[in-house]
């Protein structure tokens, strides 16, 4: 399996990014007294990948990220992520692009 450039050589806000939801995850498991075997079972990734989530490690999946909010129950958090309601740039942008006035109206020929 390839891995992809940006899971062997993070930019540096992608790194913060993965090791707080990963510190996030942690003191999630650890509020519920979970141990990291117990939460890797439900899960059904390894206690060591989950060790390598909890640390930020850019090379662990997605699902698997997401498996371990939905076992902690905070799985509901992540539809405010990339809302296209929050996106306030690209909705500047799409204003940005849209037409100022209404197109005009084609008048309709009399062949009915």
């Amino acid at each position: 399996m390839t891995r992809s450039r940006i899971a062997e050589v993070p930019p540096a806000a992608v790194e913060e990014a993965l090791e707080q939801l990963g510190r996030n995850l942690r003191t999630a498991r650890l509020r519920r007294r979970l141990p990291q075997a117990v939460l890797a079972e439900r899960v059904g990734v390894s206690r060591f990948l989950l060790a390598d989530m909890e640390k930020g490690k850019p090379t662990v999946g997605i699902a698997a990220h997401l498996g371990v909010l939905w076992a902690l129950g905070l799985l509901s958090h992540m539809q405010a992520v990339a809302d296209p309601d929050r996106d306030e740039e690209g909705k500047a942008i799409e204003r940005a692009r849209s037409p100022k006035t209404a197109r005009r109206a084609r008048r309709l020929g009399d062949e009915f």
